[in-house]
C-alpha cells in the first residue's frame, strides 16, 4: 500500500499526493466499517442461539460505538496527513479531540451495555414468573452503574483537557462533608433505600409488618427517599427508608405454610373419652389433603382448665393464601366438633358449682 501511494504521488506530483493518501484512508475506513458491520451481523446470529443474556447485550451495545469509533480513528488519521502540509492552529486539536471521542464512545458503550443488560434481565423476569429477580433492584443497580460510568467519564475528560482532577476531588470531598452534615437525613434515607434494594427484605406487592412499630400493609412503592405501604384499611403510609434500618420487619408474604393452633376444651364429665377424641382428631388431620404432613402435627391433651379438659391442635396448611387458609380452618374446626359429638361429649363452657349445706347441717352448726 505504501509503495502504491508513493507511485501515485510521483505520478500526480508532490502537490496532490496527499489527496490520494486521504482518499485511501477514507476508503480503508469505509472498508473497515463494512467489515465490522458484517462481523457484528454474523456474531449476532450466533449469540441469538445461546441462552446467555449478556452476550446479546454486549453485541447490541458495541455495534454503534465501534462503527463511530472506526470513523473517528480514520478521519483523525486523514487529518494528521493534512496537518503535515498546513500550519493552521486548528489541527493542533486533532489529538485531544480524538482522545475525547474515544472516551465518550467508551462511556456510551458502557451505558448502552448496562441499559441492554437491564432490558434483558427484565424480559427474562417477565418470561419466568417464578424468577426471584426483583424488578426494582434491577432498575436501581442499573441507575447506579450508569451514574458511576458518566461521572468517571467526566473526570477522565477533565484530566484529558488538562484540568487537574485532584483539585476537583478535593473540593468534592469538602463539599461532600458539608452536604453530608446538611442533608444527613436525606443521605440516611438514600442508603436505607440502597440496603432495601440490595438485601431485598421485601419487594413491591409483599405484605409486611413490624413488631416494633405500627406498620402493616402491602408494599406499593420503593423509592430512594421513602417507601409507600398501603394499610389494610386502604390508607397510604409513607415511611422514610432510614426507618427500615432501625426496626425489625416481618414479611408474611414469604411464609412457606400457615399455622393452625387452637385449644379446645371438653367437659370434665367427658374425661373417659378424651383419649379417643384426641386420637380421632389426629387421624383426621393426618388424612386431610390440605394439611402439610412434612411439618409438625400435634394433637395432645395438655391442661386441666377451670371448667374443661383442654387439648390442642397444632399443624400447618399447605397453602399460604389467607382466604383459603380460613376456609380450611373452618372445615377442620367443624370436623373436630363432629368428632366430639360422635363420642357423646360436648365442648365445655365456663361453669360454676355452688355447694349449699343442707338444713340439718345448718341447724347443727
Amino acid at each position: 500500500m505504501g509503495d502504491a501511494l508513493n507511485t501515485m504521488q510521483q505520478w500526480l506530483g508532490e502537490d496532490y499526493g496527499w489527496v490520494l493518501q486521504v482518499f485511501a484512508i477514507v476508503f480503508i475506513t469505509l472498508l473497515a466499517n463494512y467489515l465490522a458491520k458484517r462481523f457484528f451481523d454474523r456474531l449476532e446470529n450466533k449469540v441469538k442461539a445461546t441462552h446467555n443474556l449478556w452476550d446479546d447485550a454486549l453485541i447490541a451495545a458495541a455495534r454503534s460505538p465501534v462503527s463511530i469509533g472506526i470513523w473517528v480513528v480514520g478521519l483523525s488519521w486523514a487529518a494528521e496527513i493534512v496537518k503535515a502540509l498546513s500550519d493552521a492552529v486548528i489541527f493542533e486539536a486533532i489529538e485531544p479531540l480524538r482522545e475525547i471521542f474515544i472516551i465518550v464512545l467508551l462511556a456510551w458503550f458502557l451505558v448502552r451495555f448496562i441499559r441492554a443488560g437491564e432490558a434483558n434481565l427484565l424480559d427474562s423476569k417477565a418470561a419466568d414468573q417464578e424468577s426471584e429477580l426483583d424488578e426494582q433492584t434491577v432498575h436501581a443497580l442499573a441507575k447506579l452503574l450508569r451514574a458511576a460510568v458518566i461521572i468517571t467519564a467526566g473526570l477522565v475528560l477533565l484530566q484529558t483537557l488538562g484540568y487537574s482532577i485532584s483539585g476537583v476531588l478535593a473540593f468534592g470531598g469538602v463539599g461532600g462533608i458539608a452536604v453530608g452534615f446538611a442533608a444527613k437525613d436525606l443521605l440516611a434515607n438514600f442508603f436505607g433505600g440502597l440496603m432495601i434494594y440490595l438485601d431485598r427484605p421485601f419487594k413491591i406487592g409483599d405484605w409486611i409488618r413490624s413488631p416494633d412499630q405500627e406498620i402493616e400493609g402491602t408494599v406499593e412503592y420503593i423509592g430512594w427517599r421513602l417507601s409507600i405501604i398501603r394499610t389494610f384499611d386502604k390508607r397510604p403510609l409513607y415511611i422514610p427508608n432510614s426507618t427500615f434500618t432501625q426496626i425489625s420487619v416481618e414479611n408474611p408474604s414469604r411464609m412457606t405454610n400457615r399455622r393452625i393452633y387452637e385449644t379446645i376444651g371438653v367437659r370434665y364429665d367427658d374425661a373417659a373419652v378424651v383419649n379417643a377424641i384426641v386420637a380421632n382428631v389426629k387421624s383426621m388431620l393426618q388424612a386431610h389433603e390440605a394439611i402439610d404432613q412434612t411439618q409438625t402435627l400435634m394433637v395432645n391433651f395438655n391442661a386441666f382448665g377451670e371448667s374443661s379438659l383442654d387439648f390442642f391442635i397444632y399443624c400447618f396448611t399447605k397453602t399460604t393464601n389467607w382466604q383459603q387458609y380460613h376456609v380450611i380452618k373452618h372445615e377442620i374446626l367443624l370436623k373436630v366438633l363432629q368428632i366430639i359429638e360422635a363420642q357423646g361429649a360436648e365442648v365445655a363452657f365456663p361453669t360454676r358449682v355452688i355447694q349449699m349445706d343442707s338444713p340439718a347441717e345448718n341447724a347443727a352448726n
